[in-house]
Formats: C-alpha cells, structure tokens, sequence
C-alpha cells in the first residue's frame, strides 16, 4: 500500500463534500439572484463569491489528484506544489479585485476570510508539496489540513454572503420601499 492509500476514504469523503458545496453555492447564487442588481456587482461577485468556487474546485481536484493510483509521489507532489503556487497567484488577484470593487466595504472577516485564510491554506499547500521528499507524513497531513481550511473557508463565505444578502440587503430594500 503506497502511503497515499491510506488517506483514500479522507480525499474520499472531502472530495465528494467539495463537489456537493459546489452544488450548494449556485444555488445560493440562484437563491439571491432575484435581488435588484448594482452598478459594480459583477466586481464585487468576482471578489467575493468566485473565490469560494475557485477553493472548492481546488478541493475537489486535489481529491481527485491524491486518490489517483500514483506509483510513486514525486508526481502528485509535483502538481500539489503548483496547485499552492496557483492559489497564492489567484490569491493576489482577489485581493486586488476586494480593493476596487465599489458596492461593499470588506471588514476584518471578509479579509481574513478571502484572502489570508485562503492564502495560508494555499501556502500550506505549495510547502507541504515541496516538502514531500523530506518528511512525507508530515507533507501529507499539510495536504490535508490545506483541503479541510479550504472547505470550511468556503462553507463560512458561502453562509456569509447568504446571510449578507438575505438580512442585509433586503431590510434596506424593505426600508427603501417603506420610505417611499
């Protein structure tokens, strides 16, 4: 058995929650889309809600990728070094777009959420791949610590932006409506 056999049934089991999450985060998508759109929104969407899709397809590949039948790891070590690297370069990219969005101000929870979190998690990721060939146990358990952050990063923004949309924003559309 190849070390990697032994964390069959966890990739398993956080893959197909990954896959179903996805599934659960269009229709949050569809469940608020009926909400009047805003000049910006399209931005703020590619800041906040992409993200959380991009973090639980990452999952659900590197599930996929470390439940494969390697022969050896060096492979799978390989494309989870650069699976860390991509995310920390698309974590950049939502950091830039959080800041020039216009239709939300982020607070410390929206900052710790998409982008240091998720930054730590795809930083996890790039080390625990390079590190294989030094302590392959240890490697493994940062894979997988990276998958579950990732996870729950996701399911916290997804509730989030629910919540937002649902008790936020419709009490001031109600409000509106009342005042006029």
């Amino acid at each position: 058995m190849t070390p990697l056999g032994e964390w069959e049934s966890f990739y398993v089991i956080v893959g197909s929650s990954a896959g179903a999450l996805i599934g659960l985060q269009f229709v949050a998508i569809t469940l608020i889309a009926d909400m009047p759109a805003r000049k910006g929104q399209e931005m703020a969407g590619a800041a906040f809600a992409t993200p959380t899709i991009i973090h639980f397809s990452v999952v659900l590949v590197l599930s996929a990728l470390l439940s494969a039948p390697w022969h050896e790891i060096t492979g799978a070590a390989v494309l989870c070094t650069l699976l860390g690297l991509g995310g920390i370069i698309y974590e950049v990219v939502v950091y830039r777009r959080m800041r020039t969005q216009s239709v939300y101000k982020p607070e410390f929870e929206d900052w710790l959420f998409h982008v240091l979190l998720p930054l730590a998690a795809y930083g996890i990721l790039t080390a625990s791949g390079y590190t294989t060939r030094l302590h392959l146990e240890w490697a493994l358990f940062g894979v997988a610590t990276a998958a579950l952050l990732l996870l729950l990063i996701g399911i916290h923004n997804t509730w989030d932006a629910v919540m937002y949309h649902v008790f936020t924003l419709r009490q001031r559309e109600a409000e509106k409506s009342k005042q006029q």
